[in-house]
């Protein structure tokens, strides 16, 4: 954002400098045109009036203060030739000694100013130089008698490049704005982004759970200040709502707890040998529902505890704990006919928040129990991967359709071949342990046919 803003501030800058100078430099190329040229007048009718009476005597060419005066002009200025010439056209006085020979009795500027006593500007190829030149020629009066003209002349790329330095000048002054502009803009836009940048940063956090995140309300224009305030209150409303929701659902499933021990007692109590064997289906079938409702508010107090969490993720051995819970399905894989395969390093460091591993494994390990056939295999795999830890578990049951795993982690969803009792916390828990810890969980089609769930755990090396 600070590189646009700055590109958007030093372009506007840019535009208005260029609207501003382009006609400008023009203007001003016009300007330093004309004043070479005043310049060149003025100095061409002074030499005209120090050399009017020697050229009235015929003895311009003799006057060593005239031509002393010459000398010290181009002196001055190397790149103005001077011609004094009589009224023939004949050079009396030149600053340039190829010159003296010269008759310029058929130079036009010459021959004008001396026919008509006006003065002469204009520039013309010169097949003697051999290069465009500038001139400036004026006539020698003694009252109204022409006795002599006096020509300034210089190469037209000397003129071209003294007027293309002034306007360099301008185009450098209005560089050196447009640097300051730049820098001005980086310190405008640094000012402007930097809240902004903190407060996406505030708004990624909120979006990925962190609920007591805020943001800086007191730093940056009056604008970036409200909606900080804004996205502050906004940020506390939702929180509350949250700790309110959270707080329903621990509490209710807590005080839920007492009755329904008490029901399942006093069910079991009727249970007896004498019931009748309508009556103790009944009963059973109520038992059955009882231990669903009690495994299902279990699975909301383990929900609860995962969003409420405090503590922050550690470092665990995953191939441990995969190898070490599945040690503890063995027994019951067995009985129902099931190979329970393990594949996983000597040690496999990740990061999870404590005992969230252990009840991942152990959620989809009794999912994939459910749904595997005897004789078939669930397969166990941990493994390093390039953005972190994976875990795999791997069942040949009927799998679940591609609409099916993207609502699957939805808390009390069930499919359609899903076995009685099930509460539909199992994979909502999964997730949330895992999102707990930084990670994430994904189900897969596995090749086998069955469901390939993936759940990614952060790496150490990773660990910010």
């Amino acid at each position: 954002m600070r590189v646009r803003l700055l590109l958007v501030f030093a372009g506007v800058v840019a535009l208005v400098l260029l609207v501003h100078d382009i006609p400008l430099a023009r203007h001003l190329e016009r300007v330093e045109r004309d004043r070479l040229v005043t310049r060149l007048e003025r100095d061409a009718f002074i030499l005209a009036g120090r050399s009017e009476e020697a050229l009235e005597n015929d003895t311009a060419a003799e006057d060593q203060a005239l031509a002393g005066l010459v000398a010290r002009y181009h002196a001055a200025d190397p790149d103005v030739r001077v011609v004094i010439v009589d009224a023939d056209g004949t050079a009396a006085v030149v600053s340039d000694p190829e010159d003296r020979a010269e008759d310029f009795s058929n130079r036009p500027e010459i021959v004008t100013v001396l026919d008509a006593a006006a003065p002469q500007t204009g520039q013309r190829f010169s097949n003697t130089l051999g290069y465009d030149l500038f001139f400036v020629s004026v006539p020698s009066l003694s009252g109204d008698e022409v006795v002599g003209a006096v020509r300034l002349s210089a190469p037209e790329r000397i003129v071209s490049e003294r007027v293309a330095d002034r306007v360099r000048g301008l185009f450098l002054v209005g560089a050196i704005s447009l640097v300051i502009a730049i820098a001005v803009a980086w310190l405008f836009a640094e000012f402007v982004s930097r809240p902004l940048r903190r407060l996406r940063g505030t708004t990624q956090s909120l979006a990925g759970g962190d609920l007591s995140t805020r943001a800086m309300d007191d730093e940056g224009p009056p604008e970036v200040r409200e909606l900080a305030a804004a996205f502050n209150s906004m940020a506390a409303r939702l929180q509350a709502l949250v700790d309110r929701q959270r707080a329903f659902a621990g509490t209710a499933s807590h005080q839920l707890r007492t009755p329904l021990t008490a029901l399942r007692l006093r069910l079991e109590q009727l249970s007896g040998d004498d019931l009748p064997d309508d009556a103790r289906r009944h009963v059973d079938e109520a038992l059955a529902e009882t231990d669903r409702l009690h495994r299902m508010i279990e699975g909301l107090l383990v929900l609860s505890r995962a969003e409420d969490a405090a503590v922050g993720p550690v470092e665990i051995d995953l191939a441990d704990v995969v190898r070490e819970r599945a040690s503890h399905w063995e027994a019951l894989a067995s009985e129902r006919e099931i190979r329970l395969v393990v594949t996983a390093p000597m040690t496999l460091p990740a990061l999870a928040v404590p005992g969230a591993a252990e009840q991942i494994v152990d959620n989809l390990v009794d999912n994939a129990l459910e749904v595997s056939a005897p004789g078939t295999a669930l397969t166990l795999v941990a493994v390093a991967a390039s953005d972190g830890v994976e875990l795999h578990v791997v069942d040949e049951g009927p799998g679940l359709s591609a609409g099916e795993r993207e609502v699957a982690f939805d808390r009390f969803w069930r499919g359609e071949r899903a076995t009685p009792g099930g509460t539909g916390l199992g994979l909502a828990i999964v997730r949330q342990l895992a999102t707990a810890g930084g990670g994430d969980a994904e189900l897969l089609e596995a090749r086998t046919g069955g469901l390939d769930v993936r759940v990614r755990f952060r790496s150490p090396s990773g660990r910010s």
